[in-house]
């Protein structure tokens, strides 16, 4: 029914959607995700909204069902490096990383409880280490765990052979580069946090309790670093005031001049999860526009009556720190009041700009425009944030309307 296979570029919640959905319409669908595991930032994420749902149990089921087909391959720790061709005979050259684990493995950890070497975690955001051997994280899919031979301690390799009864563990395996033959290419890239330390004024970097709205979630998680608990990094205390500095990065023509859509709706979300934790937890928003569009209006409604906000319309003009205390002074002008405005806190979350992943990547072949989003061409449709800022929901919608797309190509 259709001539050749589409591809699928990452493996985050659009590029899961738009992978199942186009092989249970029986096309061959191939999937290549950069990271060791599928779920992207979703898979990071403690709930989502307007439902606070937890977002282990979507990818649960999207998972069970990719198990059933037979005509989806999935391949991570890989990148695509050129494309070439148009649309109905595209040829993608991609590289495959080494795991220096093969499909032996059945996670059983033993490797993991001799291993010695250390790293930090990038799904947690440096917030804790794992082993040089680890499991991205606990529904990790593929099931698999990855060797990070950068990390190894003297003997760890050994010690880690001689523990796996299953002769998992490859060493020696090299990077492979496929090429595939496609019709249509569904581009799923995703977003990163834009880089923090880049905003002088704020702190990131220098004061300990300053952090990212990304590591208030992984905080949050109940698998997380700090086993589900929003506490200061200096000393491991939850803080009774808080301040979420709004468009940190977004909406400045230095740094990312458009609006990242989502981070006043997770602001809203983290002062739920701290009023969860303690009620009597204060939250100051530093914002320009506080923005909840459609129906988030009622989730900004609920955060206002669960949650114990103060709402400062103005820019943080600069964060400095007690050096005794590791408490944190923030300094805005009040724009309603017109009055400049002091504020010593506990810790700041910054609500950091979303960024495409594709930022500062050149791929032969993939058109991007200037901030890094990808642009539709004929045959290549970005789905997901890899198209603009956008929230689990809508990402769906769009990796649902891509597969259409691509199905034309291919049939």
């Amino acid at each position: 029914m259709f001539k050749k296979p589409i591809l699928v570029v990452g493996g985050g919640i659009s590029g899961i959607t738009a992978a199942i959905e186009a092989a249970e319409m029986e096309a061959d669908v191939i999937l290549v995700e950069s990271s060791p595991t599928l779920g992207g930032r979703v898979a990071q994420l403690k709930h989502y909204f307007p439902k606070l749902c937890p977002p282990t149990c979507g990818l649960e089921i999207n998972y069970k069902r990719m198990k059933a087909r037979g005509n989806l391959e999935i391949y991570t720790m890989a990148d695509v490096l050129e494309v070439s061709g148009s649309a109905g005979h595209f040829k993608v050259k991609v590289r495959i990383r080494p795991r220096y684990v093969n499909d032996n493995c059945t996670a059983c950890g033993e490797c993991e409880k001799v291993c010695e070497g250390e790293r930090f975690s990038d799904f947690d955001f440096g917030l804790k280490k794992t082993k040089a051997i680890y499991l991205p994280y606990p529904m990790a899919f593929p099931t698999k765990y990855v060797l990070d031979k950068s990390a190894l301690a003297p003997g760890d390799l050994d010690r880690i052979m001689a523990a796996c009864k299953y002769n998992a563990i490859e060493p020696d395996m090299k990077e492979e580069i496929k090429e595939f033959e496609v019709g249509a290419i569904i581009w799923a890239t995703g977003w990163k946090l834009y880089d923090a330390t880049k905003l002088d004024n704020l702190g990131f970097g220098r004061f300990t309790n300053v952090v990212t709205n990304m590591q208030v979630e992984r905080m949050a998680s109940p698998w997380g670093p700090t086993n589900g608990k929003v506490i200061r990094p200096s000393d491991g205390v939850q803080p009774n005031k808080v301040a979420f500095v709004q468009c940190a990065g977004s909406r400045d023509e230095n740094h990312l001049p458009y609006c990242s859509y989502i981070c006043c709706l997770a602001t809203l979300k983290h002062t739920l999860y701290l009023a969860e934790q303690n009620p009597d937890t204060e939250s100051l928003v530093f914002y320009i526009d506080i923005r909840t569009p459609g129906r988030y209006e009622k989730f900004l409604r609920r955060a206002q009556s669960e949650a114990k906000i103060n709402f400062i319309k103005g820019k943080v003009a600069k964060i400095e720190e007690d050096p005794d205390t590791k408490d944190l002074i923030v300094t805005a002008e009040d724009t309603i009041s017109g009055k400049r405005v002091s504020e010593r806190v506990n810790m700041v979350v910054l609500a950091m700009g979303m960024q495409p992943s594709m930022a500062g990547i050149s791929i032969p072949g993939v058109s991007i425009d200037e901030y890094g989003f990808v642009r539709e061409t004929e045959g290549i449709i970005p789905v997901g944030c890899a198209k603009k800022p956008l929230d689990v929901m809508t990402s769906n919608e769009t990796a649902t309307g891509a597969v259409i797309k691509a199905l034309q190509c291919v049939k």
